[in-house]
C-alpha cells in the first residue's frame, strides 16, 4: 500500500530496502540487488535508484553511504526509525482506511432506512 509521505517509486524502493534489510538496522546491498526487487515497469535505472535513494535519506527513513567493494558500488543501509517503522504504518493505514469504508457503509444503510421510514410515515 502506498505510504502518505512517498509517491510511487519512492515507496516501491522503500519496498525494496526493508525487504533486502530483514528486518535488521544496518545491512549492505548493490544497485542490482534493489533493482531485481523492483517491479520492471518502474524503469529504474542506476541513477534514478540513487536519486531516489538520496530523497529517501532526506526524508529520514534511512542513512546512506556509497562506496565500493571489489570494484562493484555497494550502498550501506543504516535504518532509522521511520524505516523501521514503514511497514507497521502501511498496516495501520489500511486498518484506517477499512474503519472508514465500514463507517461510510453503515451511515448509509442508516440514511436509506430513515429515508424509508420518512416515506411510509409522509406517505
Amino acid at each position: 500500500m502506498l505510504n502518505e509521505n512517498l509517491n510511487r517509486r519512492e515507496d516501491e524502493v522503500m519496498n525494496a530496502v526493508f525487504t533486502l534489510a530483514g528486518g535488521r538496522e544496518r545491512m549492505l546491498a548493490s544497485p542490482y540487488e534493489l533493482l531485481a526487487l523492483l517491479p520492471p515497469r518502474a524503469g529504474f535505472d542506476e541513477d534514478k535508484l540513487e536519486r531516489t535513494l538520496r530523497a529517501l535519506e532526506l526524508d529520514g527513513y534511512f542513512e546512506l553511504i556509497a562506496s565500493e567493494r571489489k570494484g562493484e558500488r555497494v550502498y550501506v543501509f543504516h535504518m532509522r526509525e521511520a524505516g523501521l517503522g514503514y511497514k507497521r504504518e502501511g498496516s495501520r493505514r489500511k486498518r484506517s482506511l477499512a474503519v472508514r469504508v465500514a463507517i461510510t457503509v453503515a451511515l448509509a444503510v442508516l440514511s436509506a432506512v430513515v429515508g424509508i421510514l420518512l416515506k411510509n410515515l409522509l406517505a
